[in-house]
């Protein structure tokens, strides 16, 4: 298979992109980086806002969830706006508020099940944490992003001996007994809080007291890779839907003076409902459009008037066909990987895309030069849904719901395609611009 090199570059910086945010809160952070090196500037939502045309901005909700907008150079009430949404959180195990457990000599974190990961991936991983710490400061406190590059933690599985079915009735953990993560052994006089408090305070400079709250998920410490005789594919935790988020942010980056003001949100909470300050559900979308359309000089009617002739992408990963298992697809809706974006529709809207905005994107897919395929899920399956519907209701404007195909979504080794990842840039660049 031929791979350009620039498409392979766009790839391993995916792959760079996702070893660099191990939780949200670094996702955002790497977001953050990325963008004030190609000229962005931080906006304040405490403070008032003054833009002008051309200004490339960005605000952060939470730590989690971040918006980027280029203000376009026509407009907004007759251009409309150009917006692609993702998400910055992936299924795993995170960190209960007191995690720490005395077993038998031995020191557990308990966990809690976070969205919907496929658990037995977890087993005999090379296992850390990340995330954010409250730390006590002269009377209040500040946050701090953490994270540990060596392996802290292991899920051992139980030995075949000791269950002899595994591989006929599957690796089955019990969420509260059973998925509690082994962080080492008691030293003599030490309690298993102080055990688990130490590293944390010791990597952030401060004493274990002064450690208030935390947010901390597991990770898988293992690097993103290349695979396949071309090297074709990609191998990472948290493909989904970081894949997304880098692929849009790309887009964003390399527009130019848009017509249409260009915005990117990336939303925290996605895989548990999206219903938080910080999730699509909430109001951050609608309160940076408010702000810009304010700065704009709209009244209301040229506000309704603006998101009439807005255009929205969800960008989330897609299933891709696996060929070890053809019956869980639904006949003529094969995703192939490294076959170009995929557009995802139900009839239920658990996707936001309707016939229109299918043949939109269909024409940014033809525009671009990358082949895009359609995708629908067996009738007899459960469908996963998006923020597509989400935020398409709230806001009122037209929306498709598109991904790239990838395999053993919610796994914490998830596999892609790099072409299709070089395609989904291609297109959701040329969807800023269209």
């Amino acid at each position: 298979m031929n791979i350009p090199a620039a498409t392979r570059a766009q790839a391993q910086d995916l792959l760079d992109f996702i070893d660099a945010s191990p939780s949200p809160w670094h996702a955002v952070h790497t977001c953050e980086s990325r963008l004030s090196a190609a000229g962005f500037s931080r906006l304040d939502e405490a403070e008032r806002w003054t833009l002008r045309t051309g200004d490339r901005r960005y605000v952060v909700r939470g730590g989690s969830s971040i918006i980027a907008f280029i203000v376009g150079n026509q407009p907004a009430a007759t251009t409309g706006l150009r917006l692609i949404g993702a998400h910055t959180d992936s299924p795993g195990l995170r960190l209960k508020p007191k995690p720490a457990e005395d077993a038998a000599g031995m020191v557990r974190l308990g966990v809690e099940v976070y969205g919907g990961p496929i658990l037995a991936t977890f087993a005999d991983r090379d296992l850390s944490l990340a995330g954010r710490v409250n730390v006590r400061v002269s009377g209040s406190f500040t946050t701090r992003l953490v994270r540990f590059g060596d392996p802290l933690l292991r899920l051992p599985n139980l030995a075949i001996h000791m269950n002899r079915e595994v591989n006929e009735n599957g690796l089955k953990f019990n969420k509260q007994t059973e998925l509690p993560l082994l962080l080492g052994v008691f030293e003599d006089g030490t309690k298993a809080e102080t055990h688990f408090r130490q590293p944390i305070a010791a990597a952030l400079g401060v004493e274990p007291g002064d450690l208030l709250t935390w947010e901390l998920n597991a990770y898988d410490t293992q690097k993103g890779a290349f695979w396949g005789v071309d090297r074709e594919f990609v191998a990472n935790s948290q493909l989904d839907n970081l894949a997304s988020c880098h692929a849009a942010l790309s887009a964003l980056l390399a527009t130019s003076e848009p017509a249409a003001t260009c915005l990117c949100a990336f939303f925290d909470h996605e895989e548990v409902g999206s219903e938080s300050a910080t999730g699509a559900g909430g109001s951050f979308a609608q309160d940076v459009i408010a702000r810009l359309a304010a700065s704009a000089g709209l009244d209301s009617e040229d506000q309704r008037r603006m998101l009439a002739q807005s255009f929205f992408i969800s960008a989330d990963m897609a299933h891709a066909w696996h060929p070890n298992f053809p019956a869980a697809y639904e006949p003529c809706h094969h995703a192939l990987v490294n076959a170009g974006p995929v557009i995802k529709s139900n009839a239920n809207q658990r996707y936001s895309t309707s016939a229109e905005t299918a043949a939109r994107f269909m024409a940014i897919c033809e525009k671009a030069g990358v082949p895009c395929q359609q995708y629908a899920h067996r009738t007899d399956l459960g469908c996963g849904s998006t923020i597509g519907p989400i935020v398409a209701a709230r806001l009122g404007i037209p929306s498709v719901d598109v991904g790239s195909p990838m395999w053993a979504m919610h796994s914490i080794r998830e596999s892609a395609g790099v072409l299709d990842h070089g395609y989904m840039i291609a297109a959701l660049t040329t969807a800023l611009s269209d």
